[in-house]
């Protein structure tokens, strides 16, 4: 019987703006007050690190996915260059990591569009909205993502607002950069993480990809490039504008510092961009998220009734509704900053597989040097372990409940 399979459909562009959607949504907005928490204005630091372990993951993802043009990023990687069960880790941190994050996203559109008190109501919709988006076709997707990137240069207005209204007092100087010590600086890191982890979406979408071998490695360098940029000078933006107390302390930091210029009118540049930004991450994660579920199911490691793709629209419309209950169930419960922790450490270990699976690749596999899958998985480790805490243990238990599960599916299947 023939697997099912996705139509491809996205070129460079595409799939440079969806990774983009992901990548500027998932933290420009959200990522800076929990980081200025752990470190203070040595989270500058800590996004020098995150970009460096992101850019040894990115490198291996690329190179993973030229030899690997399918649906399902790591998942399928790690299947196919080290065995089934690191696969398994590798699209279980996925799932969950990612579910988190698109949590975060729809709670962060909410924070900047909803009434108060109404902030969960519409961050469900949205989860909604963008579900039935993603059902009729990934071309779609595609387009509403780059509508949603140009609608970032609100962001430049808000960055110019920022610088005009001149630096704080107590704000970035040489010393302040390490006030917060090393434990501090690197939780910064592994939270600012959650900031960078878009690239994935690219990887998963192998099999809807036109050349992906050509594609999918180039579209990863420049999205992951134009997000570096843009998160650094926001970050100095911000930093200067309130100073390292006054971050940690606000709920929307961006909005903050563009206020400190005393231009009115900037406020609804803000939020503006701030829900157009969050919509796109949200509309891209979630795709992403489908993608490997129904990669996951089509294998076994989950429920194969996930794996169907709709006849029409050619999407996996199923695990497409499956992670769109999840994500509404956790929009009227979680936290915020919460779930950008627990997010960063599913995903940190989903990055740990793709750095070994492309450590193992040889030959003509090979596009980057080997030291950049060392300096990936080393930094996974070591963010992950320096994250709060709470999301430590919440993501060792969620990992342990998904290993268990398939130790006994597969046992339950042996003795069938």
């Amino acid at each position: 019987m023939t697997s099912p399979a996705l139509h491809r459909r996205l070129g460079l562009g595409d799939a440079v703006f969806i990774g983009l959607g992901s990548m500027i949504g998932a933290g420009v907005f959200a990522v800076w007050a929990p980081a200025a928490q752990a470190a203070g204005a040595g989270l500058l630091v800590g996004l020098a690190i995150a970009a460096v372990v992101a850019f040894g993951n990115a490198t291996s993802s690329a190179q993973l996915a030229a030899a690997h043009p399918t649906s399902g990023g790591t998942y399928a990687y790690g299947r196919a260059e080290l065995g089934p069960w690191w696969g398994f880790v590798a699209g279980w941190g996925f799932v969950v990591g990612k579910i988190a994050s698109c949590a975060a996203m729809a709670l962060t559109f909410a924070a900047y569009v909803a009434p108060p008190g109404g902030e969960r109501l519409v961050g469900i919709a949205a989860v909604i909205v963008l579900t039935a988006v993603n059902w009729f076709g990934v071309t779609r997707t595609a387009g509403a993502a780059r509508v949603v990137v140009v609608v970032l240069a609100a962001l430049a207005v808000a960055v110019s607002a920022a610088f005009a209204g001149g630096a704080a007092s107590g704000g970035l100087s040489a010393g302040s950069l390490w006030s917060g010590g090393l434990y501090g600086i690197l939780q910064s890191a592994g939270l600012l993480f959650f900031a960078f982890a878009g690239y994935a979406r690219i990887a998963t979408m192998g099999e809807e990809v036109r050349d992906p071998r050509r594609v999918i490695p180039r579209a990863i360098v420049i999205a992951f490039a134009v997000a570096l940029v843009i998160y650094a000078v926001v970050a100095v933006a911000v930093l200067s504008a309130l100073g390292p107390a006054a971050v940690a302390a606000s709920a929307q930091p961006v909005a903050d510092a563009a206020a400190h210029s005393g231009w009115a009118w900037v406020d609804i540049v803000v939020r503006v961009g701030a829900a157009a930004a969050s919509l796109g991450a949200l509309l891209a994660l979630v795709a992403g998220v489908s993608r490997t579920t129904f990669a996951m199911a089509r294998e076994g490691d989950l429920p194969r009734y996930l794996g169907a793709v709709h006849p029409r629209w050619h999407v996996p419309h199923r695990a497409e509704v499956s992670a769109a209950v999840v994500i509404v169930i956790l929009v009227a419960s979680v936290d915020l900053r919460g779930a950008i922790g627990f997010s960063s450490f599913g995903v940190l270990l989903y990055y740990l597989v793709a750095n070994l699976a492309a450590w193992r690749q040889h030959g003509d596999a090979r596009r980057y040097p080997r030291a950049l899958q060392v300096v990936g998985a080393a930094g996974c480790v070591v963010l992950a372990v320096t994250l709060p805490w709470p999301s430590v243990v919440a993501g060792a238990i969620v990992a342990a409940i998904g290993i268990a599960y398939r130790g006994i599916r597969l046992r339950v299947s042996r003795a069938a």
